[in-house]
């Protein structure tokens, strides 16, 4: 198939964008700038229409939830969140012994639990780079009344959380090792088994945020790599699509059909002469795949 037109949206000029999501209730974009200061950002696509939220904490992953609330997971753990008034209260602290570490990728599944993966620190308060030196992330499943529970360990940097069609496969990335991991997951319990390679390539970068299309093949974007790519289910690569940033960092099926694939960047801590090759890192980005996807499971509420 041949490349297909990208569109910029929004130049929004993240340092960090990340964790897009697709509300079909609201027809609107979500997303965030993780990067300090961190904000959620959503965008109405048809009147181009922003507004965003700040946070005095990293926040780097997030899922729908009740009441017009979000979860939101971060630096220090999982909060909800209501838009509408600015209210935020504690939700769940999976990994207090660990405090080298922050948040990273998340995703609920379709029976309304979290998936939160974390990974060492890697952004001093100032925004800069600090070096990953340990595998001391984590993946847990957090329930609806807030107990977590560690699934797997010894994570470099947690991302890409995502579900076959049919919920029996559960799909997660160490972006560090440039693993996709896929596990048997049995949706009435939760239990992941089987870990086994799904895609373990080394030519495109390294594996960020991902989804999954009707078909049930899996889109990843592809950090220092400059595309995304589109797996099939035995984790062959389908299609790579050629991205005009570098650094694409998450990806997400949206729009009135489910027929566009949007895709967040990062800008953060690049050399000049990337970003002027790049003027348009750390934008929002848009393209139609010819493939439909599935919206976003939300918190608390089964699928």
């Amino acid at each position: 198939m041949s490349q297909p037109a990208i569109t910029c949206i929004f130049e929004a000029k993240n340092k960090l964008g990340e964790g897009c999501l697709w509300d079909v209730e609201g027809q609107c974009l979500w997303w965030l700038e993780i990067a300090p200061v961190s904000k959620l950002h959503v965008l109405d696509p048809v009147t181009a229409a922003t507004r965003h939220w700040s946070f005095p904490a990293f926040i780097t992953c997030f899922a729908l939830a009740a009441n017009n609330r979000l979860l939101l997971g971060g630096e220090k753990g999982l909060f909800l969140f209501d838009p509408a008034t600015g209210a935020m209260s504690d939700f769940a602290r999976p990994e207090i012994d660990r405090t080298q570490n922050r948040g990273n990728d998340g995703a609920a599944d379709a029976a309304g639990r979290f998936w939160f993966g974390t990974m060492q620190q890697n952004i001093a308060l100032d925004g800069s780079d600090l070096d990953i030196t340990q595998n001391s992330g984590a993946l847990y499943r957090v329930g609806l009344d807030g107990v977590s529970k560690l699934m797997f360990d010894n994570v470099g940097v947690s991302n890409g959380p995502c579900w076959s069609p049919d919920n029996k496969i559960f799909y997660f990335s160490d972006s560090r090792a440039q693993i996709i991991w896929a596990f048997d997951f049995d949706l009435a319990t939760g239990d992941i088994s089987n870990k086994r390679v799904f895609n373990d390539t080394k030519a495109h970068g390294y594996p960020d945020g991902a989804t999954m299309d009707a078909q049930g093949y899996l889109w990843s974007a592809r950090w220092d790599g400059s595309c995304v790519l589109r797996f099939d289910p035995k984790g062959h690569i389908d299609r790579i699509v050629e991205m005009p940033v570098t650094r694409p960092t998450c990806v997400v099926f949206g729009g009135a059909e489910l027929s566009t694939l949007y895709v967040t960047s990062s800008a953060a801590n690049l050399p000049e002469d990337v970003l002027k090759k790049h003027p348009l890192q750390g934008g929002l980005f848009c393209f139609d795949p010819h493939i439909k996807g599935f919206a976003k499971h939300k918190f608390g509420l089964p699928t």
